[in-house]
């Protein structure tokens, strides 16, 4: 078994954090990973805003209707940008990036949640993009595609199991 396969197997997504920061070197690695990630034609479309300023990190808690509360207590906030005249594919690239920090993020044993935030909407009734745009100032014409929580890991949970795949969703050569 491959170390990536296992981190499959293992890497949840993670609501409940401890009040211990993040290491700057872990950061580091997590937003390396991410800028890393593969894109369509190599355009590297995103941009990331790092939040660890409890403050807005509660204010950022309130940007999904019942699902990013976790952000109140998590020790960052990676939010996931992009500018859709750079290139077609802005969605795919963003979400691949933010796949790729989120197992890095549980590859260095710290817990993530990847928060959607392209079309959705905030607790004040506005959308998830606008009023995260309020609060964080980028650009009006970059979308917002996600927010990614990170903090230590305050409940653990199981690992996948891997007679739980579902491989009647795998068809060969035809559907």
């Amino acid at each position: 078994m491959s170390d990536i396969y296992q981190e499959f197997l293992t890497r949840r997504s993670v609501r409940v954090y401890t009040d211990e920061p993040i290491a700057e070197s872990d950061l580091k690695k997590i937003l390396a990973a991410g800028l890393m990630a593969p894109t369509g034609k190599s355009k590297y479309p995103w941009q990331f805003i790092v939040v660890k300023d409890r403050a807005m990190l509660e204010k950022l808690s309130q940007c999904r209707v019942g699902v990013a509360r976790m952000l109140a207590k998590a020790a960052c906030a990676i939010i996931v940008v992009g500018d859709p005249a750079d290139t077609d594919t802005l969605v795919e690239d963003c979400t691949i990036a933010a796949a790729y920090m989120h197992l890095e993020a549980s590859s260095l044993g710290l817990g993530s949640c990847y928060i959607q935030g392209r079309g959705r909407t905030a607790e004040d009734g506005q959308s998830t993009e606008d009023y995260v745009r309020s609060l964080l100032g980028f650009p009006a014409s970059y979308k917002m595609q996600a927010v990614l929580s990170l903090g230590h890991i305050g409940k653990a949970m199981r690992p996948h199991s891997e007679e739980k795949i579902m491989w009647d969703k795998v068809h060969n050569e035809t559907f």
